[in-house]
């Protein structure tokens, strides 16, 4: 850790000469990039100087326990000396945090497909609330959300819906809501006043950048046909449809929420370009030591991560064994609490596994 903390040290010094080079503004790209390496550099260095700083008032606080005759003055150093080893100690702990390699997806856009499950239309209508959930949360962080693909039922509920997500960290704060989630309440439709519970399905896609992934246009095939909706309801009379398969993988992608053939086709290959990603992104980690299994799970959508009892007002996450009783202000988007909690828990996780790795060496 002191390596690395030094190694981070030094490129902070090397970055901030960087962006005073007026050639840097002149690439965007580059300049947007190397101010991303600013900010989180600067993170590490003001939190390893607040570190030192309370670590040379610790030694103060101690000479004076040890030298002080005033009995009162002494009692009065030995409060301090406490408060600062409590106070190095969460400092400690958020400088281990930062000093954590990264994720080089945390800052990715996501692409999230939200599927109806058990349940048939009850599954279809926590759908439609788990969308709203995260559309909500997505509009508290001033992000970006645009629908990309959706097939709605009679009651309003999601067969599917299909969305991007854009902003600052993006994967980072959603990338757990992958698996199946579950509910627990009394349907609308329900005359008996029995729970039921239902079940969906969430997948969150890392959004890849047409440089990231090649994709040959022999390798597609490309359909095209008139929407439709909810019962057969004709959307519109032309063949604005848009239905892709990438031939090597099997993955097909059909949108048709757009008016105009290119939208819903460009829609269809962002779709596809993130799936493809995913796949390689998924093949990639099952290489690596399965050692660095992450406390919140594979992220596989098989799993069953959560649990929304409503009668109860409670969300349970299975993962991290966390219960909140606060489900209405959750499905509200007011998540914070839940999502931070699961990076913490993962970062907490990495954390033990970096130790284990650096002490065995």
């Amino acid at each position: 850790m002191n390596e690395r903390l030094d190694s981070l040290l030094a490129r902070y010094g090397e970055v901030q000469t960087l962006i005073e080079d007026p050639a840097l503004v002149k690439d965007q790209n580059k300049y947007r990039d190397t101010m991303k390496e600013y900010s989180y550099l600067s993170a590490v260095a003001q939190a390893a100087g607040e570190l030192s700083a309370l670590e040379t008032q610790l030694e103060g606080a101690r000479t004076m326990v040890q030298d002080e005759k005033d009995q009162d003055m002494k009692e009065l150093a030995r409060e301090e000396l406490k408060e600062l080893e409590n106070r190095i100690k969460d400092s400690g702990d958020r400088l281990k945090f930062l000093l954590i390699p990264r994720d080089p997806l945390d800052e990715k856009n996501i692409i999230m497909e939200i599927r109806a499950g058990t349940g048939g239309e009850e599954a279809a209508l926590f759908a439609s609330d788990l969308y709203r959930m995260y559309s909500r949360f997505a509009e508290t962080r001033g992000w970006k959300f645009e629908i990309m693909s959706s097939s709605e039922t009679e009651l309003g509920g999601f067969k599917e819906i299909i969305f991007s997500i854009s902003g600052s960290n993006v994967y980072e704060n959603l990338r757990f809501e992958s698996g199946v989630h579950r509910v627990q309440r009394v349907p609308a439709t329900e005359a008996s006043g029995r729970i039921h519970t239902s079940a969906v399905t969430v997948a969150v896609l890392p959004e890849a950048d047409e440089t990231e992934i090649d994709i040959k246009q022999d390798d597609l095939r490309i359909d095209v046909m008139r929407a439709g909706g909810p019962g057969g309801q004709c959307v519109n009379t032309t063949d604005s449809a848009v239905r892709i398969t990438h031939l090597p993988t099997g993955i097909t992608v059909h949108c048709q929420d757009e008016k105009s053939q290119i939208k819903n086709k460009a829609k269809a290959m962002r779709i596809l370009r993130a799936r493809i990603y995913e796949m390689e992104a998924a093949r990639a980690a099952s290489e690596r030591a399965e050692a660095r299994k992450s406390q919140v799970g594979s992220g596989d959508r098989s799993e069953r991560i959560r649990t929304y009892n409503f009668p109860q007002n409670r969300l349970t996450d299975h993962r991290i064994n966390l219960t909140l009783y606060k489900l209405e202000l959750l499905m509200q988007g007011d998540a914070a609490e839940l999502f931070d909690a699961l990076k913490l828990s993962a970062k907490e996780e990495l954390l033990r596994t970096t130790s284990s790795e650096a002490n065995a060496s």
